[in-house]
C-alpha cells in the first residue's frame, strides 16, 4: 500500500517512500525542511510547496517540479537537468551552482531571481 502524499510530513517520510519506489509526490506540502543532498530523481514533485527548504547538493535530475512553491528554498549545487520547471516558484530560491541544464521552464510562467537568465544557464524555453 502506497503512503499518501498528506501523510508524509517529514523528510524522513519522503525519503523513506521514494526509496520504496514511489515517484508520485504532486501537491506535497514540506516546507523548510532539510533535504541536502537527497536523491529525489525523477520524482513529481508538481504543484509541491517545498518554500524555505535545504535542496542543496539535492538529485532532482529529471523530477517535475511544475508549478511548486520554491520561494526561499536553497538549491546550491543541486542537479536539476532535465527537469520540468513550468510555472515554478524560484524568484527568490537560491541559486548558485545549481544544472539546470535542458531543464524546461515557461518564459511567461516560470519565475526567476532577479538577474537570472535562463537561457545562459542552459535552460530550454517550452514555447
Amino acid at each position: 500500500m502506497t503512503q499518501p502524499v498528506a501523510d508524509i510530513t517529514t523528510a524522513v517520510a519522503l525519503l523513506q517512500t521514494y526509496a520504496a519506489g514511489r515517484r508520485d509526490f504532486a501537491n506535497l506540502v514540506l516546507s523548510a525542511v532539510d533535504l541536502a543532498g537527497v536523491d529525489l530523481k525523477g520524482a513529481d514533485l508538481s504543484y509541491a510547496d517545498l518554500s524555505g527548504s535545504d535542496l542543496t547538493g539535492a538529485n532532482l535530475r529529471g523530477a517535475d517540479l511544475s508549478y511548486a512553491n520554491l520561494a526561499e528554498a536553497d538549491l546550491s549545487g543541486a542537479d536539476l537537468r532535465g527537469a520540468m520547471l513550468i510555472g515554478t516558484d524560484l524568484q527568490t530560491a537560491t541559486l548558485t551552482g545549481a544544472v539546470l541544464v535542458a531543464a524546461d521552464y515557461d518564459p511567461h510562467d516560470t519565475h526567476f531571481p532577479a538577474g537570472f537568465d535562463p537561457v545562459q544557464a542552459g535552460l530550454k524555453s517550452d514555447r
